[in-house]
């Protein structure tokens, strides 16, 4: 996140003698991006963060597989009752992909007995069920229901939810999180007509520093493989840092919609934007306000782009086939539009209630193996329905 921020204890000066109470040095560390051209931060650890005692020669393949057989048409998956399973990652279940981006879903059964790094793609939680504390080595970060975590890669972490559900949402991405680039002025502010600003982030509240010996597993995860490093010392051994490079969160209640006279497009609700995909946030707002305005969507061909809808909250049991947790995936080549009746049905609406995550893609996605086994298979001849239905279903 393009801000400058800071935490526990620095010296005045980067690259200078900084020691700790015995006399020694502390140990300096720079995460840089794009070469040492971007965005950056210096942390400072009791131990040398390249002190390795031993990698498990045993090495771990987290493969997505492909659901070779899956056709081009519109998709509904149901994965409100996916089982518990695993962590928040041994837990995920990969739903779509391409090269930019692997999008999962997680309901994790335990805790993390390990600490994860993510060596080469950013990841983004959004909670839909559950508390919990994001544990990093920059930092402590508490989160709620409606929160999205961004974990920038390198960062070394354990989820801990304290509650009994935990749903997640989860897109990983091989290129970096931002905010999208027209919110922002030169220097890398939100400007004034951005549905969010810098007020509504969190940055890591609380600096925890373990100054403690044994035998720590940092699980690294790099494409396919897992590696297991063991340490002789805790990972969050980090006295202070500062910088621009760190996880944060944002939560998607407050995301303050752009609304108009007409009905606006998808755009308008971006959130974030990483290379080959956008993520957008839909959110109860006021309706277009034009006297012979048409409320709802209208029918859209995707030419460019793959579109993923998930449904967090609202009054989707009204519309026939769509639940809690339900995704929708409607991909380049066929038309996508309002399912019969709702236009006639949201003549005149003032207001929708609905919350929504979505995710457009600039290349196609494949389907993984989890997502046949919550497959809808009927859904593609739900625009065949006569019944009329009440209420806006925004990405449809």
């Amino acid at each position: 996140m393009p801000y400058y921020y800071k935490l526990g204890e620095i010296p005045q000066k980067r690259h200078t003698q900084f020691r700790q109470p015995d006399g020694s040095l502390y140990k300096e560390e720079l995460f840089s991006t794009i070469g040492f051209d971007s965005i950056y931060t210096n942390a400072y650890h009791i131990n040398s963060p390249a002190k390795i005692k031993e990698i498990s020669p045993e090495v771990e393949i987290m493969k997505v597989e492909e659901w070779k057989e899956a056709s081009l048409r519109p998709y509904h998956f149901r994965t409100k009752p996916a089982k518990k399973e695993g962590d928040a990652l041994s837990g995920r279940k990969p739903i779509m992909f391409n090269n930019d981006v692997v999008m999962s879903v997680c309901r994790p059964e335990k805790q993390m007995d390990y600490f994860y790094k993510n060596a080469l793609c950013d990841e983004v939680f959004f909670i839909h069920e559950g508390t919990g504390t994001l544990e990093s080595q920059l930092g402590y970060l508490k989160f709620k229901e409606g929160d999205y975590i961004v974990i920038p890669r390198g960062i070394i972490y354990r989820l801990v939810h304290d509650t009994e559900e935990a749903r997640y949402l989860i897109f990983e991405t091989t290129g970096p999180i931002t905010t999208p680039s027209r919110y922002r002025n030169e220097h890398g502010q939100l400007m004034e007509h951005a549905p969010f600003c810098e007020r509504d982030i969190k940055a890591p509240e609380k600096m925890v520093t373990f100054d403690e010996k044994g035998d720590f597993i940092i699980k690294v995860k790099k494409g396919e493989q897992i590696v297991s490093i063991h340490y002789e010392f805790h990972p969050f051994d980090v006295i202070g840092w500062d910088g621009y490079y760190f996880p944060w969160i944002f939560n998607i209640n407050d995301f303050m919609p752009i609304t108009g006279k007409i009905h606006m497009p998808p755009p308008i609700h971006q959130t974030f934007a990483a290379p080959g995909f956008v993520i957008c946030s839909f959110c109860p707002r006021l309706l277009d306000y034009h006297p012979l305005a048409v409320p709802i969507p209208y029918n859209h061909s995707n030419l460019d782009s793959d579109e993923m809808l998930y449904y967090v909250d609202g009054n989707f049991a009204s519309r026939k086939g769509i639940d809690y947790a339900s995704i929708s995936l409607h991909p380049n080549g066929i038309p996508h539009g309002p399912h019969p009746g709702t236009v006639e049905a949201n003549l005149g609406k003032k207001e929708t209630v609905e919350i929504a995550v979505m995710m457009d893609t600039f290349r196609p996605l494949k389907l993984t193996n989890f997502a046949r086994e919550m497959n809808d298979p009927k859904y593609y001849l739900s625009w065949n329905e006569t019944e009329p239905i009440e209420l806006i279903n925004e990405g449809q």
